[in-house]
């Protein structure tokens, strides 16, 4: 038997839950509910997968952040800086005069990429950030 052959199986959940997924399913526009599960598995794997340190990744680093903070602007170039080589672009926006947003794409080994994207999220006056990742090879 191959792999690729559809394999069903059930699943078993609150109502209350099962309607606030319907909703999700339509608002994505999936044609059932068995896409957006798929979806929803696959995220799971690629997250899981990119935990091997040495597996090569790619993804972004999204930051939220108040540039008036003292000494922020100086700390996140330092640190892009210093970790120059998983960095592939990063492109700045001016929200409004106080907040500012920033996309970083990133490649490399995980265990590295995930130490950059820590250093930058905790660094006081980053109000958000968030992670995005997928192995480079597939899943």
């Amino acid at each position: 038997m191959e792999d690729s052959m559809l394999k069903r199986f059930g699943i078993s959940m609150e109502g209350h839950l099962l309607r606030k997924f319907d909703s999700l399913v339509q608002q994505k526009g999936y044609e059932n509910r068995s896409e957006a599960i798929r979806d929803l598995v696959r995220d799971a794997l690629i997250q899981h997968s990119w935990e091997k340190d040495d597996q090569i990744v790619a993804g972004s680093i999204l930051l939220f952040y108040d540039h008036h903070k003292r000494n922020l602007l100086e700390e996140l170039t330092k640190t892009q800086h210093d970790m120059h080589d998983l960095i592939m672009s990063t492109t700045h926006f001016h929200l409004d005069h106080n907040n500012c947003l920033e996309l970083i794409i990133v490649k490399g080994k995980a265990k590295e990429v995930q130490q950059l994207s820590n250093k930058l999220t905790s660094l006081k006056g980053v109000q958000y950030g968030k992670f995005t990742v997928a192995p480079i090879e597939n899943i």
